[in-house]
């Protein structure tokens, strides 16, 4: 049996709705959502807002978590808890994106 996918998403600086936006779009977001990826975000933003967020965005999210100003160390958590960490730069996002979902979403 494999293990499902978690995808989790900081808000500000990597989805497009963010401040400042992101180069991750809500699209990408849904498409993760239908291949059966287990879907939340890790920000900054209080648990209400991205809870908020994801309600008018019409999303269900899997998950909200507060990232207590880890900027920084982001990358250093998520491999320290077994996760794989992917930046949300034009560069790297070409990669995983094909890696996830096989090929761009619409």
């Amino acid at each position: 049996m494999s293990l499902p996918t978690l995808v989790s998403f900081d808000i500000d600086g990597t989805l497009e709705c963010g401040e400042p936006p992101g180069i991750v779009s809500i699209a990408l977001v849904r498409t993760a959502k239908q291949r059966g990826y287990l879907v939340g975000s890790c920000s900054d933003r209080p648990i209400g807002y991205q809870r908020d967020l994801w309600a008018r965005l019409g999303i269900a999210v899997d998950f909200t978590v507060l990232k207590h100003r880890l900027t920084d160390l982001d990358a250093a958590y998520a491999t320290d808890a077994g996760f794989r960490f992917l930046r949300a730069d034009a560069a790297a996002h070409r990669a995983w994106v094909t890696e996830l979902f096989a090929s761009a979403p619409e």
